[in-house]
């Protein structure tokens, strides 16, 4: 079903307002992009930023549009993880299945990409220009140099918020009676390094892997760029005794290095002057309801749903958002209230789920990368899923390697889970762990679940 041309404002030029702008575009609208940021392709993007992880979500969105092959030009795939644990050598964990892989972007990279493509595709771009009020029953928004100054007034059929977790869109929205809004602040906080490529630009660390230093209650990650540098973060508490606020100065930040994380030791003149450089920001998880307003307002990615970092699935939930936004869209030509409505319907769910899996994988990967069982539990889990493709997708191949619903995983994986701690508490499950009385208890347990 095609559409009626509506003269479109998305607010904000980040990933997905860049991506929807591009969607909106081959439907036939006129788009104008705002925000209140310089053009990012002008200036220098660093220090404060976690690579992206690009997984089957995002690149099903930008097939779509045809970009995929565009994008993975400059990404690197990643099929495991590579585990740093103190007085070890390192160890790999594959993802998934053989060809399976999360891919490493550098954000600034990509963000700097789409919107190349969406003013290729005929968006108009309007940088350093803040949006300061939006009327949502007129679809009109105000701009100008502050708050005091004299604000340009400007009139739209259809206002998209694509301005991330503190949005100004929905901060106006929250103003309505019966909006449902929370956000949730961990007490962790991160910060942007960076390991250099070697001299001859290769990559010093093994390329194809993320990379993890678990550490308890903190951690440092590396995700690898295609100059052959690394950027890497560090996730932290904010307070308490190993904390951003007990590293004061240049030779506590050396000690702390060297004391935690011995096999960076080389880079730890890079490693410090970035700590003290680089900002320490906040992780959120932001919730709230509706995400429309009439037919006339919609948020999409953070702005409706932010969610803390470690599922790698921010961007890919915001890209998914757009790949579904459009087959309402296709379906149901002009009638804006109908896609709206089955847009946050459908939608709220799996925001929810993702997030819930996102915090929950924090503590997977900060405490229990390290513990023997928790690798016993999933070598278990491993060797029944590749033995029983049928009955056993881990939870994260299902967030990850797959376009099934969040809200399904989460659901399945809470299922397992039950499954796999009976499993781990039969006698001597360290001896017998690839034994058939753990696969027949294992089937007997999933036979029992199905039957229900």
């Amino acid at each position: 079903m095609t559409q009626t041309s509506k003269n479109i404002a998305i607010i904000g030029s980040g990933l997905v307002g860049s991506l929807l702008a591009i969607y909106l575009r081959k439907l036939g609208h006129t788009i104008t992009v705002f925000d209140r940021r310089p053009d990012i392709r002008t200036i220098e993007f660093s220090g404060r930023s976690i690579n992206l992880a690009m997984s089957n979500r995002g690149w099903k969105s930008l097939r779509k549009v045809g970009l995929e092959e565009r994008i993975k030009e400059i990404a690197i795939p990643l099929d495991k993880r590579a585990m740093h644990v103190n007085e070890k050598p390192v160890y790999f964990q594959k993802y998934g299945k053989e060809g399976e892989a999360i891919w490493s972007i550098s954000r600034g990279i990509l963000n700097k990409k789409m919107i190349d493509f969406a003013e290729e595709a005929g968006a108009k771009f309007r940088f350093n220009e803040k949006v300061w009020d939006v009327s949502l029953p007129d679809a009109k928004i105000f701009t100008g140099e502050s708050e005091k100054s004299e604000w340009k007034e400007y009139q739209f059929d259809i206002i998209f918020g694509c301005d991330g977790a503190f949005s100004r869109v929905r901060h106006k929205m929250q103003r309505r009676s019966r909006f449902d809004y929370s956000q949730d602040f961990l007490d962790v906080g991160y910060k942007e390094l960076t390991i250099p490529a070697n001299p001859d630009g290769t990559h010093k660390l093994n390329k194809n892997s993320f990379h993890i230093w678990p550490r308890g209650r903190f951690m440092l990650i590396a995700m690898p760029n295609i100059d052959g540098s690394f950027t890497c973060t560090l996730f932290l508490p904010f307070e308490g005794e190993v904390s951003f606020e007990k590293i004061t100065n240049k030779a506590e930040a050396t000690g702390f290095f060297k004391t935690y994380f011995p096999n960076v030791r080389k880079e730890i003149e890079n490693l410090t002057s970035d700590f003290f450089k680089n900002p320490t920001s906040a992780m959120v998880t932001m919730k709230c309801y509706p995400w429309t307003y009439w037919n006339k307002v919609a948020l999409v990615g953070d702005s409706a749903h932010a969610i803390v970092p470690f599922y790698g699935q921010g961007m890919n939930a915001g890209f998914e958002d757009i790949f579904m936004l459009n087959q309402l869209m296709e379906t149901h030509g002009d009638d804006w209230d109908t896609i709206f409505k089955l847009y946050q319907e459908q939608r709220k769910p799996n925001a929810d789920a993702i997030a819930e899996l996102s915090y929950r994988n924090f503590v997977e990967m900060s405490s229990k990368t390290a513990d023997p069982k928790f690798l016993l539990q999933k070598k278990i889990e491993k060797r029944f899923a590749q033995r029983h493709p049928d009955k056993w997708i881990p939870v994260y191949s299902r967030v990850t390697f797959s376009e099934r619903p969040y809200a399904e995983a989460l659901a399945i994986g809470d299922r397992q889970e039950e499954i796999m701690q009976q499993i781990m508490q039969m006698p001597n499950i360290e001896e017998q762990w690839d034994s058939e009385a753990v696969e027949k208890k294992l089937l007997g347990l999933l036979n029992n679940i199905e039957g229900h």
